[in-house]
């Protein structure tokens, strides 16, 4: 097998370096991990949740989750209040600061995206989201079979 050309080896290299592109935004003028910049963006999308909806928004373990909330606590840009519903889980949301912090990286990663992809006219990104969606399905399918 040639790994160069192996479809998840070469999912996995796009992912890393479409990742890197778009950090060196959020880590270099901000300060922020991909971990903490991904629980930034799943608080802005999703409001006050369990920690649990963040780990499923944003794909990473809960030990990632975990250690990205209590840096930004820790940095007053995210809150954290007990659960009335779970007496051992927490309510998570963006303070103001943290709030203020995602509309400042929204627009710059935007951009970086939208560089990204312009590479593919209309069609050939139609033809990707499409490709990518039936993949994903297909992934969780064999997932869930085991």
């Amino acid at each position: 097998m040639d790994l160069q050309v192996f479809f998840p080896y070469r999912i996995t290299a796009l992912a890393e370096a479409v990742s890197r592109s778009l950090a060196e935004v959020y880590q270099q003028r901000f300060g922020l991990t991909r971990d903490e910049w991904r629980v930034v963006a799943a608080l802005a999308d999703c409001g006050t949740v369990k920690t649990a909806r963040v780990i499923e928004h944003t794909s990473l373990d809960k030990m990632p989750v975990s250690r990205a909330v209590q840096r930004l606590v820790a940095a007053g840009l995210l809150a954290r209040e007990d659960d009335p519903a779970d007496a051992r889980g927490w309510l998570l949301h963006l303070t103001p600061a943290g709030r203020a912090l995602y509309k400042k990286i929204v627009p710059l990663v935007t951009a970086r995206e939208a560089f990204l992809l312009e590479a593919l006219d209309a069609e050939e990104r139609r033809v990707l989201d499409t490709a990518l969606a039936k993949i994903a399905e297909r992934a969780h399918a064999l997932a869930a079979r085991g």
